[in-house]
């Protein structure tokens, strides 16, 4: 049975208050205070770090001072993964679902969030898959097989949080300060670089996206704003 849930476009953020926000919409779900809830965002320049490096930097390969004078800042989180890059033109979707009615099963949940994000790109024509054991969605270049998409993701008790980018048309030069995901033998690419003039813009792509995934999730989203979200008060 499909379900209410909520989706809200936070705009251009910088990374720090969006990770802030995860955090108070998972309690509000976890509490049922919220339904499943989606969180699209642009973000200002940022890089940043999950569990898999364990701290390391061994994958940031510009340091502090360039990125200060490039403008991207970094953050190491807890989400799964390695190092990952945000910026303008990529579209940065953080689900905080309640995994207690989508199956327990996080491995799945990856999936899903591939196979939504497969299924979106093909509404421009574009031929994506999987390419484990890698997690994130791929598509082919004359090269080889290139990043489109990276996805990263926690769970506590069952609540998600984290998610994917997808990029549209960002900056691809910002990849070369980093080792993309700890991959060094598979390149980054964009549907900008992949279609040209013909290639949609964020807002195009955002509710292509919502909407793949609420097929996927068996969800109907009701498309709300930050107002309806809880806000760092109390």
């Amino acid at each position: 049975m499909t379900r209410p849930a909520l989706a809200v476009w936070l705009g251009r953020m910088p990374y720090g208050p969006a990770w802030d926000l995860q955090r108070r919409v998972g309690e509000a779900v976890r509490r049922g205070h919220l339904p499943d809830t989606l969180l699209l965002v642009e973000h200002d320049p940022v890089y940043t770090i999950g569990r898999a490096a364990r701290g390391s930097r061994d994958n940031l390969l510009w340091d502090l001072p360039t990125l200060q004078r490039r403008g991207i800042a970094l953050y190491e989180v807890d989400r799964g993964g390695d190092i990952t890059y945000h910026g303008p033109g990529q579209l940065v979707g953080y689900p905080i679902l309640d995994l207690t009615r989508h199956g327990r099963d996080l491995h799945a949940y990856l999936r899903s969030l591939e196979e939504g994000l497969i299924r979106a790109l093909a509404t421009w024509g574009v031929t994506a898959y999987r390419l484990p054991p890698h997690t994130g969605v791929w598509v082919d270049e004359p090269q080889g097989p290139a990043k489109i998409a990276a996805i990263g993701v926690k769970a506590s008790r069952w609540i998600t949080s984290h998610g994917f980018a997808l990029n549209v048309a960002p900056d691809l030069g910002h990849f070369t300060g980093i080792i993309p995901c700890g991959i060094r033998d598979k390149g980054v690419t964009s549907l900008a670089r992949l279609l040209g003039a013909a290639a949609p813009d964020l807002v195009a792509v955002r509710p292509v996206v919502a909407e793949a995934l609420a097929r996927v999730w068996d969800l109907a989203w009701h498309w709300g704003t930050p107002e309806d979200l809880p806000d760092g008060e109390g």
